[in-house]
């Protein structure tokens, strides 16, 4: 049965490397020195020599198409060329070691003798596909040549056996045309270019009305595009055939699609592909044929339905090309009632021996039902919840099974908007995927002119990088795209902690604030024109595509109960306002890890109030502002003790530089050149103006995120301390006598030496005792910890555990001061270091085990060491990342806190980190017995 069409085969073919300019890899044995084993694995008569078990060796449909023999499925018969082989040809300078080689010779006879055909007969001559086959399912991604055997003489050895001359010219035309492109490196589109010519002359419309004479024509000018572009005329021998097909598939293991699919799919590059060579079955002989293409289930919904579609007298490309018209496969119960019924039962057999939605292939051919391949379906997120819940309910699977099917960044899709997957649209450049989730809207370029526009018009903040200033902008804008800045820059952390979608480091966006005009390349994008933001991919659209609303089915629920049950690991959330607080609760969070204080500063009525604190002269004045400020700062941590109902609530007390919130100074010099010296306010204004513009540069850093912030702000000005700390207890304390639940842990940042901690610790302290004594408040329960952040106070966190109640790991800034990788800049080149296989992933996404890891362990374990019941956990991006949070149950932390909707995933992958050390420790101890009982 030929190939599905791979998805994007009606575009134009990506360029080929021929095999003669293929690179060769680095060798690394002596030519024609192999290793020994079996390198070929029969499959054929209801017999195998490999099992389902075998996929690192014989890859996924070899292993596949064993299984199903021994199970006693009619399989076509083939054997397999393992994995192990295509090693060795990249090892032995691109050449199958000759030994290797002649045994395919014995091989292709034993083919021979179970299919009762001959290779290369001039009167019934055997016809092979040879496909690619790796351990990961990889769909579209390598090459397959089918019909392979045919020449000018098979050929009518072919026509008169069956008495169908077309049938033979156009499986020979086909053959010609896929040898051409993948073993010899030749467009498709010009053998495309040849039929389309033919059918335009002809004035008809489908392939299959295409008649003899018209293929022989075809196949002549194919011949001639072989012989223009190769050199060399197409090959007659079979044989000759054959290993030129078989070291193409090999080569396609390393074709940009396939190397770009396992980077984007974390599969190892070192793998391999078999090759699977199997006698071709025909779907195309007449009315009592056909082949076919299903699902044992619904892989858009999850439903328990036979899913599929199929093609009387087809061959396996039509079912997809759009040639002809496919049927849905309840249909063939009509055309082929005896192999409908015959198919629904092998189906039904497969799911429940796989115990998984199986995606099939199919052919008739002549009244007999043959099944070319099986393997688990690719399907939506929404459907792998419901068929992972339904399989627990049907018994064939177990609850921690179900939990581990799932992909926890697939539930990504099910929480924010999407963009509708039957919308057309053309991408104009990308960006990396920093917030998921998909948004249309007006450009803008400030955040001033967001808030301006307001929410009632859907609005895209664009900007080379964001800032704390543009906080408002950001929560009234539906998607942020900046042409700056990496996975955990400004706008990437914030737009995830709202639930925003964004786009950042999309360095083809130029953008130019100032004209209100971004370009990518020579399109232009203006204010108030539309553009659509992908966040789940990076992509950014020109104009309006069509979104849909998620949707969380009674299933979720049903399989987020079921990681509760197993997850060791508690999850928090990232939340400054009580509106993200209570999005978080619905999505299960348990407490808040960290509340950023800063944020609360950049609303309309109180920035004033803080850059009149930081302009302050004296202590006296910078108090008076404090003053001013507690009341909001009061009612915002009363909001989230409310919102959490006990829940425990870390506050991190002011961490950023405080010229983050004074205007840039080109802003003030503005102003100043705007002045009219005639104004009675002219020098009352210009000398305010210019303390302004003196203060913004005696703030001013080099390098202001290793300069004065965090718990140095409170060191040098305690006054900014004490003034959050008493808006903190007495928010509790007032909660606290309305006999509601609060658990403030009140976080001193930056800390790198324990004599900071111990300053700050001090006055936090002294505040305390005031006001839950003015209160007169009995039994409030808090704590005062620290962020580890700095590389130091993970080395010395046994000094800080004499002192901190608790150890809250900020890993976005541990990252960026243990890696020497600028957060904000990095986005620039760590693309590229990944992509070189430098780093394994970019370090702002997912923990560096080695290196960041082990100071997060390190700090653990020191801390605890001095301190038993010291509560640990992570608050920094990392702690929404799934192979973060596997790294972090493996140190043994307490909780991960990360933005809201990150929550579910987070919850999902602490249960699978947790399953993950259980079979780890029972597979150590069945290991332990064994050795035990050979003592």
């Amino acid at each position: 049965m030929p190939a599905k069409k791979t998805k994007g085969s009606g575009k134009k073919a990506e360029a080929k490397t021929p095999a003669k300019n293929t690179k060769k890899r680095t060798m690394k044995s002596e030519k024609n020195t192999v290793k020994s084993g079996k390198y070929y694995y029969f499959f054929g008569k209801g017999k195998a020599d490999g099992n389902a078990a075998m996929k690192d060796l014989l890859g996924g449909k070899g292993a596949n198409l064993a299984e199903m023999t021994n199970a006693g499925i009619p399989v076509p018969p083939g054997f397999t060329i393992t994995t192990e082989v295509c090693n060795l040809y990249y090892d032995n300078g691109m050449e199958i070691p000759k030994d290797i080689d002649t045994d395919l010779e014995s091989h292709m006879h034993k083919l021979e003798k179970a299919s009762g055909k001959k290779f290369g007969d001039l009167a019934d001559p055997l016809m092979v596909s040879v496909r690619s086959g790796a351990k990961f399912s990889m769909p579209g991604m390598m090459d397959t040549i089918l019909n392979l055997g045919l020449n000018e003489e098979t050929v009518k050895g072919v026509a008169e056996k069956t008495g169908n001359e077309r049938f033979a010219l156009d499986n020979y035309r086909r053959f010609i045309s896929m040898f051409g492109n993948v073993v010899l490196g030749i467009d498709k589109d010009l053998f495309e270019d040849v039929i389309s010519k033919t059918k335009k002359d002809r004035r008809i419309k489908q392939d299959s009305s295409l008649q003899a004479n018209d293929l022989k024509n075809i196949i002549k000018k194919f011949k001639g595009i072989v012989k223009r572009k190769s050199g060399e005329a197409f090959p007659d021998d079979p044989y000759v055939q054959l290993r030129m097909s078989r070291d193409a598939v090999f080569r396609s293991w390393n074709n940009p699609r396939a190397i770009t699919y396992r980077r984007l799919n974390d599969i190892p590059s070192g793998l391999g592909t078999a090759v699977n060579v199997q006698v071709m079955v025909f779907g195309n002989t007449g009315n009592k044929s056909g082949t076919g293409v299903g699902f044992t289930r619904n892989p858009a919904t999850g439903d328990k339905e036979f899913y599929g579609e199929y093609l009387v007298n087809a061959q396996g490309e039509d079912v997809v090309a759009g040639v002809r018209t496919p049927q849905p496969i309840a249909e063939l119960a009509n055309d082929m009632p005896a192999i409908f019924k015959q198919l629904k039962e092998i189906t039904t057999r497969l799911e429940k021996h796989y115990r998984d939605i199986q995606d099939f292939e199919f052919t008739v051919q002549d009244g007999e039902l043959f099944m070319l391949q099986t393997r688990s379906g690719k399907r939506t997120a929404q459907a792998a919840i419901k068929i992972a819940v339904d399989m627990v309910k049907e018994k064939l699977i177990t609850k921690e099974e179900a939990l581990m099917r799932i992909d926890p960044m697939q539930l990504d899709h099910l929480l924010h908007p999407r963009i509708d997957p039957k919308a057309k649209f053309d991408v104009i450049c990308k960006g990396l995927a920093a917030s998921p989730g998909a948004a249309s809207g007006k450009v803008y370029f400030t955040a001033e002119d967001v808030v301006r526009i307001g929410p009632k018009t859907p609005t895209i903040l664009v900007r080379e990088e964001t800032n704390p200033d543009d906080i408002e902008g950001m929560n009234v804008a539906v998607g942020i795209l900046t042409s700056r800045g990496g996975m955990t820059s400004h706008a990437a952390v914030v737009a995830r902690g709202m639930g925003k979608c964004c786009v950042s480091g999309a360095e083809a966006v130029r953008v130019n604030a100032s004209k209100k005009v971004f370009q990518v390349g020579r399109l232009s994008v203006k204010e108030g024109e539309i553009v659509t933001l992908n966040g789940s991919t990076g992509e950014v659209v020109l104009g309006k595509v069509d979104t849909i609303e998620p949707e969380l089915s009674g299933e979720f629920n049903v399989l987020m109960g079921w990681a509760d049950e197993v997850r060791r690991m508690k999850v928090r959330t990232n939340a400054d306002i009580p509106r993200d607080a209570k999005q978080a609760i619905q999505f299960g969070a348990e407490g808040i890890g960290l509340c950023r204080t800063e944020h609360m500063f950049f609303a309309e009525a109180r920035i004033p109030i803080v850059q009149q604190m930081i302009l302050a002269d004296t202590t006296e004045e910078r108090q008076a502002a404090l003053d001013k400020l507690l009341p909001f700062q009061k009612k915002d941590f009363k909001g989230l003790f409310e919102a959490m109902q006990g829940l425990p609530v870390t506050i991190r007390t002011l961490d950023p530089p405080l010229h983050e919130f004074l205007p840039r100074s080109e802003e003030i010099e503005e102003k100043i050149a705007g002045l009219d010296p005639k104004d009675d306010e002219y020098e009352e204004k210009l000398e305010a103006l210019e303390k302004t513009l003196k203060r913004i540069s005696e703030l001013s850093e080099l390098n202001p995120m290793l300069g004065h912030r965090g718990c140095r702000l409170g060191v040098m000005y305690p006054e900014i301390t004490e003034m959050q700390v008493r808006a903190i207890l007495q928010a509790a304390c007032e909660l606290h006598k309305a006999k509601k639940k609060v658990f403030p842990e009140i976080m001193i940042p930056l800390v790198g030496h324990v004599n900071e901690f111990k300053n700050q610790k001090e006055l936090v302290d002294r505040v305390a005792r005031e006001v839950i004594a003015k209160n007169k408040v009995k039994n409030l329960n808090f704590m005062i910890g620290t962020m580890i952040e700095v590389p130091r106070a993970a080395l010395t966190a046994d000094e800080i555990a004499e002192e901190a109640e608790f150890f809250s790991f900020g890993t976005n800034d541990l990252t960026q001061m243990t890696m020497g990788f600028s957060r904000d800049d990095a986005g620039k080149f760590l693309g590229h270091y990944v992509e070189k296989d430098i780093l394994p992933s970019d370090p702002f996404v997912s923990v560096d085990p080695t290196g960041v890891g082990q100071l997060v362990k390190m700090g653990k374990e020191k801390g605890r060491a001095v301190r038993a019941d010291l509560k640990v956990g992570v608050c920094g991006e990392h702690g929404g990342d799934p192979s973060s949070i596997e790294f972090f149950e493996g140190v043994g932390l307490d909780y991960v806190s990360c933005s809201p909707y990150r929550v579910p995933i987070a919850r999902l992958a602490a249960a699978q980190a947790s399953i993950r050390v259980k079979q780890a420790e029972k597979a150590a101890k069945a290991a332990a017995r064994k050795a035990a009982k050979k003592k």
